[in-house]
């Protein structure tokens, strides 16, 4: 029963998720297919995560005027709006316009559905709860990916294909017969305080920002040009991400046992030796490919996590929300900055620059982790691992609810 209480809210974030894993990479394919240049198609997906950082910012404002569940509806639509508008004008500039929607559209719809759950979960089913949440999410992503293999990028009607999943995600909240919860409280940035309080926590979400997000928005060029087929640049993309999906718990736990600067500088290390492999030997077969790419996103994604565990290990209660709040936006930036660098060295060196790039970036981590364990010692009070998704800025109320009881 607990689960079913949940259900629309889990249904919409799947639709969500599936329509608009589609829709990144498929812009990739479609702008190859029509002539786009490689800066132009960087441009895309640098439009979708300044979007992201917009919808963050507004999202609590339009809920405190209009309420969850028309606020998720207004959300969702500007989503449908930027699949559906794709085929009006074939512009890169009116499409990143476009992607800039999709990812305000993003950032309002989870911001939404995880302050609602935040709201309504207990310390009892807590878990169960986020358990089912994020396997709904990335289940959603994951399948998105390879739903790219099934779809002709020559039409752009197949865009309407894209809004039809998007439409589905509104649905089942405006069906609902649910109360919604009160409106949250939007976290503030401290971006500086962040910086002096973890320099190398900030450097490693920064390090997560400039890479990850260049393989989604970026790597079907890497993949077309490689000779890949959607299907094959489908499995590249969800591979990118079930990997890291299945690591977050196991290295948890050495995160937690560990010094947590030795885990992020061993984790870095061995992206840097995935990205080694992809570039030696990944255009010799496609399932050595695979392999070496799920390696490298099961040692890369939870970089993240761990560098928030780290710098929530040196903040204090009052900060806990906000230095999260603050870790997502500087991810934010750097994503928004990734593609459009990127697309450029493609223009410059070819694609194959890819996991060079990110193997380079990569090692100025392992370096720059190295020097920080000269400058001081890592804190003896630990704070629990969790797998935090840079989905939005409210996130991680659901697990400080009890101790915001207390006061």
């Amino acid at each position: 029963m607990l689960i079913i209480s949940f259900l629309a809210l889990l249904i919409s974030i799947f639709f969500l998720q599936l329509g608009s894993s589609i829709l990144a990479p498929f812009d990739a394919l479609a702008g190859l297919e029509i002539g786009f240049t490689n800066v132009e198609l960087g441009l895309l997906g640098s439009s979708h995560f300044a979007g992201f950082l917009i919808g963050c910012w507004v999202a609590p404002f339009i809920m405190g005027r209009v309420g969850h569940i028309r606020a998720f509806t207004i959300f969702a639509s500007f989503s449908v709006l930027g699949s559906v508008m794709h085929p009006l004008i074939i512009n890169p500039y009116f499409w990143c316009f476009l992607r800039v929607l999709a990812g305000i559209s993003i950032a309002g719809c989870f911001t939404i559905v995880e302050g609602w759950l935040n709201e309504k979960v207990s310390n009892l089913n807590r878990g169960r709860v986020f358990g089912s949440y994020r396997f709904v999410d990335h289940g959603g992503a994951a399948l998105g990916s390879i739903f790219i293999g099934f779809l002709d990028t020559e039409k752009l009607l197949t865009y309407n294909i894209i809004g039809v999943f998007l439409c589905l995600c509104i649905l089942p909240l405006a069906f609902t017969s649910n109360i919604p919860p009160t409106i949250p409280k939007a976290p503030s940035l401290n971006i500086v305080k962040a910086f002096k309080l973890s320099p190398l926590s900030f450097v490693s979400v920064f390090v997560v920002g400039a890479t990850n997000p260049s393989i989604r928005m970026v790597g079907p060029i890497y993949g077309a040009e490689r000779g890949f087929s959607s299907l094959e640049v489908g499995i590249f993309l969800s591979l990118a991400l079930v990997g890291g999906v299945i690591s977050q718990i196991p290295l948890g736990f050495v995160a937690d046992k560990f010094d947590r600067r030795l885990v992020l500088i061993f984790l870095s290390f061995a992206s840097l030796l995935c990205c080694f492999l992809i570039s030696l030997f990944g255009d010799k077969n496609f399932l050595l490919f695979s392999a070496f790419v799920f390696l490298f996103s099961f040692f890369a994604l939870p970089i993240f996590s761990v560098a928030a565990a780290y710098a929530n290990d040196f903040s204090d209660d009052t900060f806990f929300i906000d230095l999260a709040a603050s870790l997502i936006f500087i991810y934010g930036i750097s994503a928004i900055l990734s593609p459009l660098i990127v697309s450029t060295l493609f223009e410059i060196f070819g694609s194959g620059i890819l996991f060079v790039y990110i193997g380079f970036i990569h090692f100025t981590l392992c370096i720059f982790g190295f020097y920080r364990m000269t400058i001081r010692p890592s804190s003896d009070a630990k704070q629990p691992y969790l797998i935090l998704p840079r989905t939005s800025f409210v996130f991680l109320k659901m697990f400080t609810k009890k101790k915001a009881k207390k006061k």
